[in-house]
């Protein structure tokens, strides 16, 4: 198991699968092993000493894979530390506060206060209209969203500095 960390992530368009590697090339540049891999994917959580799970948000939820996983994983997650991101927010300003302090899908809350996390973060996302459907066009402009990429890299490299930091204490 040594200093090896799991960083596992759902994404529908891709983003959050940039930033979960981009996690887990920052945790490797501080010396650790990282597997960076779909949630759907993931085989063996008991060989990892930490887990990091990221989740693209649709209109509040974490997509379902990432939260069957967080379900179907429970008690090993609750057996080590975790730390859950989020990602969505497309425009500048603080994510938690344009998300008006949302953090977490309030139905996967129970599991999250099981599993107790070690943070829980919300990073802003990429909203590419090209890869969009009609749908997603259509509620993008009822909600007034932006379109582009807004991920901060630098604070998401950050917040994979501390992980690591924790993870080597």
């Amino acid at each position: 198991m040594e200093n090896k960390i799991l960083v596992a992530y759902a994404s529908k368009y891709g983003a959050t699968k940039e930033i979960a590697e981009k996690i887990g090339e920052a945790l490797k540049q501080e010396g650790l092993q990282a597997d960076i891999l779909p949630v759907k994917s993931v085989k063996n959580l008991a060989e990892y000493k930490a887990v990091v799970i990221g989740s693209g948000v649709y209109i509040a939820k974490w997509r379902k894979e990432a939260a069957n996983f967080l379900k179907a994983n429970e008690k090993l997650l609750s057996e080590r530390p975790v730390w859950l991101f989020s990602t969505g927010p497309a425009s500048k300003g603080d994510p938690v506060q344009l998300l008006k302090g949302w953090k977490f899908p309030k139905g996967l809350q129970p599991i999250a206060d099981s599993i107790k996390p070690r943070d829980i973060a919300v990073f802003h996302g990429n909203i590419n209209v090209e890869k969009m459907n009609f749908v997603e066009k259509w509620m993008m402009k009822q909600v007034k969203s932006e379109y582009g990429d807004f991920r901060d890299w630098d604070a998401i490299t950050k917040w994979a500095k501390g992980i690591a930091e924790a993870v080597k204490k």
